[in-house]
C-alpha cells in the first residue's frame, strides 16, 4: 500500500466524523462542493510557488494540494484506485494521441 492510499484511507475513516474533531471532517461535511473549491485554491498555491522557483514551497504546496484533490475525490466518492486505473490505461500512449483519442464534449 502506498502513502497515497494510506491517506485515503484515513480521508475515508473521517466520513461522517464530527466536523469539530477532524480538519476532514469538517472539510468533507461542507459538501463536495466546498472540497473541490478547496483543491482549487491550493493547486493555486501550488501554480504560484512553481512560478517562483522555490522548491521547497512547491513541495509543500503540493503535499497540499495531494491532499485536498484526495479529499474532493472522496466527497465524490471516487476511489484513488479509480483514477490510478485511468493512468494505467494511458501509460505508454503519447499524450498527444490519446488527449486525441478522449471522447469530445
Amino acid at each position: 500500500m502506498s502513502l497515497l492510499h494510506d491517506l485515503e484511507a484515513t480521508i475515508l475513516s473521517r466520513k461522517g466524523s464530527d466536523p469539530d474533531s477532524s480538519w476532514t471532517a469538517r472539510l468533507l461535511a461542507k459538501g463536495p462542493e466546498k472540497c473541490a473549491e478547496k483543491f482549487g485554491e491550493e493547486a493555486i498555491e501550488a501554480i504560484i510557488e512553481a512560478v517562483k522557483g522555490d522548491s521547497g514551497k512547491l513541495a509543500s504546496e503540493g503535499a497540499d494540494m495531494l491532499y485536498h484533490f484526495l479529499v474532493m475525490l472522496a466527497a465524490r466518492d471516487v476511489a484513488l484506485d479509480d483514477v490510478l486505473q485511468v493512468l494505467a490505461e494511458r501509460q505508454g500512449l503519447s499524450g498527444i494521441a490519446e488527449k486525441a483519442a478522449r471522447p469530445k464534449g
